[in-house]
Protein backbone atom coordinates (compact mmCIF):
# COMPACT_ATOMS: atom_id res chain seq x y z
CA UNK A 1 0.00 0.00 0.00
CA UNK A 2 1.33 3.41 -0.94
CA UNK A 3 -0.29 5.51 1.77
CA UNK A 4 -1.50 5.06 5.31
CA UNK A 5 -4.80 6.92 5.09
CA UNK A 6 -6.39 8.27 8.29
CA UNK A 7 -10.10 7.51 8.69
CA UNK A 8 -10.99 11.21 8.52
CA UNK A 9 -9.31 11.53 5.12
CA UNK A 10 -10.95 8.35 3.87
CA UNK A 11 -14.35 9.72 4.95
CA UNK A 12 -13.58 13.01 3.20
CA UNK A 13 -12.72 11.14 -0.02
CA UNK A 14 -15.95 9.13 0.17
CA UNK A 15 -18.09 12.24 0.46
CA UNK A 16 -16.33 14.56 -1.98
CA UNK A 17 -13.05 16.10 -2.98
CA UNK A 18 -9.88 15.85 -0.91
CA UNK A 19 -8.01 19.11 -0.49
CA UNK A 20 -4.29 19.25 -1.26
CA UNK A 21 -3.29 20.11 2.31
CA UNK A 22 -4.91 16.98 3.74
CA UNK A 23 -3.58 14.83 0.93
CA UNK A 24 -0.07 16.24 1.28
CA UNK A 25 -0.12 15.59 5.03
CA UNK A 26 -1.02 11.98 4.28
CA UNK A 27 1.83 11.69 1.75
CA UNK A 28 4.31 13.35 4.12
CA UNK A 29 3.37 11.05 7.00
CA UNK A 30 3.18 7.88 4.88
CA UNK A 31 6.33 8.42 2.81
CA UNK A 32 8.72 10.37 5.07
CA UNK A 33 11.91 9.54 3.15
CA UNK A 34 10.43 10.60 -0.19
CA UNK A 35 8.96 13.75 1.36
CA UNK A 36 12.23 14.70 3.07
CA UNK A 37 14.24 14.11 -0.10
CA UNK A 38 11.96 16.22 -2.29
CA UNK A 39 11.64 18.94 0.39
CA UNK A 40 15.42 19.20 0.72
CA UNK A 41 15.86 19.41 -3.05
CA UNK A 42 13.21 22.12 -3.37
CA UNK A 43 14.86 24.14 -0.59
CA UNK A 44 18.32 23.67 -2.13
CA UNK A 45 17.07 24.78 -5.55
CA UNK A 46 15.38 27.83 -4.04
CA UNK A 47 18.46 28.83 -1.99
CA UNK A 48 20.76 28.54 -4.99
CA UNK A 49 18.31 30.16 -7.39
CA UNK A 50 19.17 27.30 -9.75
CA UNK A 51 17.08 25.86 -12.55
CA UNK A 52 17.10 22.51 -10.80
CA UNK A 53 18.50 20.42 -7.97
CA UNK A 54 18.85 16.67 -7.98
CA UNK A 55 19.66 13.81 -5.67
CA UNK A 56 22.34 11.41 -6.84
CA UNK A 57 22.70 9.51 -3.57
CA UNK A 58 20.88 6.16 -3.53
CA UNK A 59 18.39 5.64 -0.70
CA UNK A 60 19.76 3.99 2.45
CA UNK A 61 17.60 0.88 2.08
CA UNK A 62 14.88 -0.78 0.03
CA UNK A 63 12.08 0.70 2.14
CA UNK A 64 13.29 4.22 1.33
CA UNK A 65 13.72 3.33 -2.35
CA UNK A 66 10.16 1.99 -2.37
CA UNK A 67 8.89 5.28 -0.97
CA UNK A 68 10.47 7.23 -3.83
CA UNK A 69 9.09 4.81 -6.40
CA UNK A 70 5.56 4.90 -4.98
CA UNK A 71 5.57 8.67 -4.57
CA UNK A 72 6.85 9.49 -8.05
CA UNK A 73 4.84 6.80 -9.82
CA UNK A 74 1.55 8.30 -8.61
CA UNK A 75 0.21 11.10 -10.77
CA UNK A 76 -1.91 12.33 -7.84
CA UNK A 77 1.00 12.46 -5.39
CA UNK A 78 3.39 13.90 -7.94
CA UNK A 79 0.92 16.62 -8.97
CA UNK A 80 0.14 17.62 -5.40
CA UNK A 81 3.84 17.80 -4.52
CA UNK A 82 4.61 19.86 -7.63
CA UNK A 83 1.83 22.31 -6.75
CA UNK A 84 2.94 22.50 -3.11
CA UNK A 85 6.60 23.25 -3.83
CA UNK A 86 6.02 25.12 -7.09
CA UNK A 87 8.33 22.80 -9.00
CA UNK A 88 8.31 20.22 -11.72
CA UNK A 89 9.58 16.77 -10.74
CA UNK A 90 11.62 14.35 -12.81
CA UNK A 91 12.95 10.90 -11.95
CA UNK A 92 15.72 8.62 -13.26
CA UNK A 93 16.70 5.13 -12.19
CA UNK A 94 15.15 4.38 -8.85
CA UNK A 95 16.61 7.21 -6.81
CA UNK A 96 17.63 10.23 -8.87
CA UNK A 97 14.92 12.74 -8.13
CA UNK A 98 15.18 16.23 -9.58
CA UNK A 99 13.12 19.34 -8.87
CA UNK A 100 12.98 21.97 -11.59
CA UNK A 101 11.83 25.53 -11.63
CA UNK A 102 8.67 25.47 -13.80
CA UNK A 103 10.33 27.81 -16.33
CA UNK A 104 13.44 25.62 -16.68
CA UNK A 105 12.05 23.81 -19.68
CA UNK A 106 15.36 23.26 -21.48
CA UNK A 107 17.04 21.81 -18.37
CA UNK A 108 13.99 19.61 -17.73
CA UNK A 109 13.83 18.42 -21.33
CA UNK A 110 17.55 17.57 -21.23
CA UNK A 111 17.09 15.60 -17.98
CA UNK A 112 14.27 13.43 -19.33
CA UNK A 113 15.90 12.43 -22.62
CA UNK A 114 16.92 8.86 -23.40
CA UNK A 115 20.50 10.18 -23.67
CA UNK A 116 20.41 11.50 -20.10
CA UNK A 117 18.96 8.22 -18.87
CA UNK A 118 21.72 6.23 -20.58
CA UNK A 119 24.46 8.52 -19.27
CA UNK A 120 23.08 8.15 -15.74
CA UNK A 121 23.42 4.35 -15.78
CA UNK A 122 25.95 2.64 -13.55
CA UNK A 123 26.52 -1.10 -13.10
CA UNK A 124 25.55 -0.90 -9.41
CA UNK A 125 22.13 0.49 -10.37
CA UNK A 126 21.08 -2.42 -12.60
CA UNK A 127 18.88 -3.98 -9.92
CA UNK A 128 17.65 -0.86 -8.23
Amino acid sequence: MSLTVPNELLDQARTGEVDDAAFLACVRDSLPYAWATISELAERRDRAGAEFADNQVPPPDEAARGQLLRCLASDAMRGAIERHFGVRLAFQNCHRVAVFHPAATEAYEDFVTPRAQILNQKPELVDC
